[in-house]
């Protein structure tokens, strides 16, 4: 335990939003906590917002599990993921459509109006950038009206650009904004990471752009830290341990007028193996110390 993590959890502070009434546990940061045990971390915690994936989700049942947070006083804020629509050959491309709307149909039945879209790496052999972000404009066409009817927001969210290759060929909010940008608002709009944006000095503009027009969906915090680790995609930093300036960010979304929840999402091999609750609790305190403003 570093020694910042033993200072005792301040009380609540008046930002606007008492203390933890935004704050949102994405379930990725605890997945080693079994749903039942989530829920009830959550419940002793005093957290109130959850964000969910897909694949616990279904392995723990999808009506259990929106019966389980229901029960609980939990609100589902975000469902994670859909997207991964990038692929050249038409069968896959099918069946990303298919495994899309299967998840705005989760994210309906949990309840919660929005489904994160991870939008897809290169396929193998590909090195057609703008051609590729095209075929992800198709895919949103298929599917914002069918999310529309069920109530369910798209929120794009670009990754780092280390992620390009394989993951995510929007690396920016710009190029977020601009793909949303040919669809209504109330459909397709972006997540903004502060892991994936806080290098890009183009951000606070784009952030500016997306709450002008409506389209700031899903906010998400996670640090930097250095050196990455092998594999890079589960370095993900304990708020406060890193680079991001994470007030900075959150009076960004506030000055474009985001008031909803923010979620902290943090991949991270050595958090997932420690006790998930104890994990839970450090980081109900971190963000209370690092993401809540001060006010005298």
């Amino acid at each position: 335990m570093t020694p910042r993590d033993t200072v005792p959890a301040e009380p609540p502070r008046s930002d606007g939003a008492q203390g933890l009434a935004r704050f949102s546990i994405n379930q990725m940061t605890v997945r080693q906590l079994s749903l039942p045990d989530l829920a009830a971390a959550c419940a002793d915690l005093g957290v109130r917002q959850v964000g969910l994936w897909r694949e616990p989700v279904r392995a723990y049942g999808l009506r259990n599990t929106a019966r389980l947070v229901r029960d609980a006083g939990l609100t589902v804020t975000t469902l994670c993921r859909g997207g991964f629509l990038t692929a050249l050959d038409a069968a896959a491309r099918t069946a990303a459509l298919d495994d899309n709307r299967a998840a705005v149909d989760e994210a309906a039945t949990l309840g919660t109006g929005v489904l994160v879209l991870v939008s897809g790496g290169l396929p193998a052999g590909d090195r057609d950038l703008a051609a590729a972000r095209e075929r992800i404009a198709d895919g949103l066409a298929e599917l914002a009206p069918y999310a529309a009817e069920r109530g369910v927001r798209l929120a794009v969210e670009p990754l780092h650009p280390m992620f390009a290759a394989d993951r995510c060929v929007v690396s920016t909010l710009a190029q977020a904004l601009d793909l949303a940008a040919r669809f209504p608002a109330d459909q397709v709009g972006v997540c903004v990471d502060t892991y994936h944006v806080w290098w890009d000095d183009r951000a606070p503009e784009q952030i500016a752009r997306a709450g002008r027009e409506g389209r700031l969906h899903a906010f998400q915090m996670a640090d930097w830290t250095t050196p990455l680790p092998e594999g890079v995609l589960n370095g993900r930093g304990q708020l406060g341990d890193g680079a991001v300036d994470l007030l900075h960010w959150r009076a960004l979304m506030a000055d474009a007028g985001y008031r909803g929840p923010i979620e902290v999402e943090l991949f991270n091999d050595a958090l997932w193996a420690r006790d998930g609750r104890e994990v839970l609790e450090e980081t109900v305190r971190r963000y209370v110390r690092h993401a809540v403003p001060h006010v005298p």
